[in-house]
């Protein structure tokens, strides 16, 4: 069982950046590939970027390469969004997920609570 934590969502203005943090329990972190994921009201959860275990395989959805940058620290049980040149249609509840592969195809073994995403005009 894995547990995930997210914080550093909050307010910012269009053109400011935030930075999610993931906190991960238990000891296997590092042999999970991490990824964000988002869900507007009234949409489907959507994909935002993956990092393999190593953190050396990354993938990102079209919407935000560029612009937004996933990372992560083993020795901390942490995986970070970094978030640049953010836009109002980035607002949105963030949510961190565990996964087998670092692709937008696979199915989350394990979801954080989320936290909100919100970028003013």
């Amino acid at each position: 069982q894995v547990q995930l934590v997210e914080s550093g969502g909050g307010l910012v203005q269009a053109g400011g950046s935030l930075r999610l943090s993931c906190a991960a329990s238990g000891r296997t972190f590092s042999s999970y590939a991490m990824g964000w994921f988002r869900q507007a009201p009234g949409k489907e959860r959507e994909f935002v970027a993956a990092v393999s275990g190593s953190g050396g395989v990354t993938h990102y959805a079209g919407a935000v390469t560029g612009r937004f940058t996933i990372s992560r620290d083993n020795a901390k049980n942490t995986v970070y969004l970094q978030m640049n040149s953010l836009k109002p249609e980035d607002t949105t509840v963030y949510y961190c997920a565990a996964l087998d592969v670092p692709s937008p195809a696979t199915m989350p073994r394990y979801w954080g609570q989320g936290t909100q995403v919100t970028v003013s005009s």
